[in-house]
């Protein structure tokens, strides 16, 4: 592992690397890709963000970490370990979907409410090459499908059913400390 950990910068939306699909990772074991994976968990830490992809640090790899903990922008989510995941496929997406909060390191400051599968079954490869099957459900299957959309080059924008569904962080923070969701639609 590295002994020195790098913070890496985020790319911003804009930025072609982001609608860029990621090339598959050959040799997991590789130094440059065990230190890559040491840089996006610290990285993502530091950001006190729930998953990170690589193309999210400019490099265009099937790589993303998984992080979930309870913070400030999702005050009840579950607590895991950081999680490398390598070569994702999701094999599996559930017909029942639900609209909930997601945000986006490479696009700071907003918010929307993003429908996604409630569960979905997955195959990927963890840091030391291991194959794993896995089915995840509610706020983890949320983010193993947006990071998997980033491998993609898409973001969260483009899974909105309606452009009403973005907010500012500032009021999104006034919404979940409320707990009140207002939809602002115009009805002619």
């Amino acid at each position: 592992m590295n002994m020195t950990k790098n913070l890496l910068q985020i790319a911003l939306l804009g930025h072609p690397v982001l609608r860029k699909k990621a090339q598959r990772v050959k040799s997991i074991k590789e130094r440059a890709v065990q230190s890559l994976i040491d840089d996006l968990i610290y990285t993502v830490m530091d950001a006190n963000g729930v998953g990170i992809a690589a193309p999210q640090v400019y490099r265009s790899l099937q790589i993303f970490i998984m992080a979930s903990h309870p913070n400030e922008r999702y005050p009840n989510a579950p607590e895991m370990p950081a999680t490398p995941v390598i070569n994702p496929k999701i094999t599996h997406y559930s017909e029942e979907t639900e609209l909930d909060w997601e945000g986006c390191l490479s696009m700071p400051g907003v918010r929307a409410l993003v429908p996604r599968s409630k569960t979905i079954k997955v195959t990927f490869q963890d840091r030391e090459g291991n194959k794993h099957c896995d089915e995840y459900e509610g706020f983890i299957a949320r983010i193993f499908q947006h990071e998997y959309d980033h491998l993609n080059g898409l973001v969260f924008f483009d899974r909105l059913d309606s452009l009403k569904d973005i907010y500012m962080e500032k009021e999104y923070k006034k919404i979940i400390s409320t707990h009140k969701l207002v939809r602002y639609d115009i009805i002619c």
